[in-house]
């Protein structure tokens, strides 16, 4: 399993068009066959860094979950949102995997 990290860069006078890109992501990630963790947009410090995180089994799998949000409708409704509206200044990808037990899994329980 992977863990997919999106950190955006946004437009801070433009964060109530993220928030509106990360609720429709909300529906066609889920869809498209990646494990939502959650979209999360600037609250308090930086007013520019927001971030989106998935689970996706492997890196093939990723390629095939990208083509079939390429072709969701929501999902092409969403890029072109994100460029007509210009609020992601910059967007970087990484993929991480889990190296320790999650919290609540140990052997304490």
């Amino acid at each position: 399993m992977l863990t997919c990290v999106i950190r955006y860069q946004i437009d801070p006078t433009k964060k109530a068009l993220f928030e509106e890109y990360a609720r429709n992501w909300g529906q066609a990630i889920p869809r498209c066959g990646a494990d939502l963790i959650g979209y999360f947009a600037p609250h308090e410090g930086s007013a520019t860094l927001a971030y989106g995180i998935y689970n996706i089994r492997s890196l093939a799998a990723y390629e095939e979950y990208r083509a079939r949000l390429a072709a969701d409708p929501l999902g092409r409704e969403n890029y072109e949102f994100a460029q007509k509206e210009k609020f992601l200044l910059r967007e970087d990808r990484t993929f991480l995997k889990l190296v320790s037990t999650p919290h609540g899994m140990g052997e304490h329980q």
